[in-house]
């Protein structure tokens, strides 16, 4: 494994990490969820450029825009949480009450 895929492969699992124990506060899981999609990018993008292929050009442009969407429904759901719970602890947050 080169050095290359060794530094995605311990971003993405330390992305992973943070997700499963820093779970207080909801950014920090959003912020963990980004750096994982970010990972995954980057590793799309240098996957396409050493085979190239330009047909496999387009899946790191796709995947930044779900990238997008999810960061803006995350700060979305961050800001309703905030205003109707008073925090974005994720221990205050049940499921069943909202």
């Amino acid at each position: 494994m080169s050095s290359l895929h060794l530094s995605f492969c311990s971003a993405f699992t330390l992305g992973c990490l943070g997700l499963a124990f820093h779970r207080t506060h909801l950014v920090s899981a959003l912020l963990c969820l980004e750096s994982m999609m970010l990972s995954m990018y980057i590793a799309l993008s240098s996957w396409s450029l050493e085979n190239q292929t330009p047909s496999f050009t387009l899946i790191p442009i796709f995947m930044l825009t779900f990238s997008a969407c999810e960061a803006a429904t995350g700060l979305a759901m961050l800001v309703a949480s905030t205003r109707t719970h008073g925090s974005d602890h994720l221990q205050n947050l049940n499921l069943l009450q909202c």
